[in-house]
């Protein structure tokens, strides 16, 4: 890919002028136009359209496309002079579903922020598709994410099980540990999140689909904005369920059925850069000694 003509592109993008674009990269409109045509030629098409008397640009169709690329191209490269920049430097960039970045590995990022030699970090919250995504890109070198997805470039292994445990608020009368019957829990005072497949399957075969809860949430950050009602209960895994005992006055208890455990899976490419080798394994020997699996 031709570097100059994508920084041209975004430049141009940006500013919505090809003679503030100049303005910006220190070039001449000339050399600016130059470097567009030129990957326009390697795009086989038009990026840009070029209209006499337009106060702004506008993107062709193939140009709005290529927007999203050309960002990731220049975020990669980018890090490549930062890395060259740095020579032998340790590096390490990492992706993971919300739940087990803030509750489950915040022990493995202390260790690896203090280790010697330093290692660059880069950490990025996504959903598991978007992780899966970025390993089989090489975007990211490993990913934390909450379930499977069938990849022939990725490898995926489970790295830490939790217990799922019911959380409420703590009341007179209401023991920690006690078992609570699912009957005992109302639908409509719920706070739901959907951990997993497995868990919605089982959830409704305890709770009526139909009736559902009030509030639905795709992020446990927001449990204890919701979670006011002594009546409200939801159902967390036990790493969440400890943060939260120590944020507010709530209690953990045991549900009468069993709910299954939370799998949290490491993903990496199959064919990682070599020059990952070495950082993969101290990560790796992190979490032997923070989990107890490779």
């Amino acid at each position: 890919m031709y570097f100059p003509g994508v920084e041209a592109f975004l430049a141009i993008v940006r500013t919505e002028s090809i003679s503030k674009a100049a303005e910006l990269l220190h070039l001449s409109q000339a050399t600016v136009s130059y470097r567009l045509k030129t990957l326009e030629q390697e795009m086989g098409g038009l990026l840009v359209e070029r209209r006499k008397g337009a106060s702004k640009i506008r993107l062709t169709p193939k140009g709005e496309n290529f927007f999203s690329i050309a960002e990731r191209w220049d975020a990669l490269w980018r890090e490549t002079q930062i890395l060259q920049a740095s020579g032998s430097q340790l590096s390490l960039a990492i992706s993971a579903a919300e739940s087990i970045s803030h509750f489950v590995l915040p022990p493995v990022y202390g260790m690896l922020n203090q280790h010697t030699p330093p290692i660059r970090l880069q950490i990025r919250t996504q959903h598991t598709q978007e992780a899966f995504d970025s390993i089989e890109r090489r975007e990211m070198d490993v990913a934390f994410v909450v379930r499977e997805i069938v990849s022939p470039s990725v490898t995926v292994k489970p790295f830490f099980s939790e217990e799922m445990v019911l959380l409420r608020l703590a009341v007179p009368g209401r023991q920690a540990g006690d078992t609570v019957e699912m009957g005992e829990l109302a639908a409509e005072h719920e706070v739901f999140i959907n951990w997993n497949r497995e868990f919605q399957f089982r959830h409704d075969q305890w709770w009526d689909p139909l009736c559902p809860s009030r509030v639905h949430l795709d992020t446990a950050g927001l449990i204890a904005t919701f979670l006011k009602d002594a009546r409200q209960w939801t159902i967390v895994p036990a790493s969440i369920g400890a943060h939260m005992m120590r944020i507010g006055d709530f209690v953990l208890q045991k549900l009468s059925a069993p709910v299954p455990p939370r799998i949290c899976y490491k993903v990496t490419h199959k064919f990682p850069n070599q020059a990952l080798h070495d950082t993969l394994r101290i990560l790796d020997n992190y979490l032997q000694d923070i989990f107890g699996i490779q």
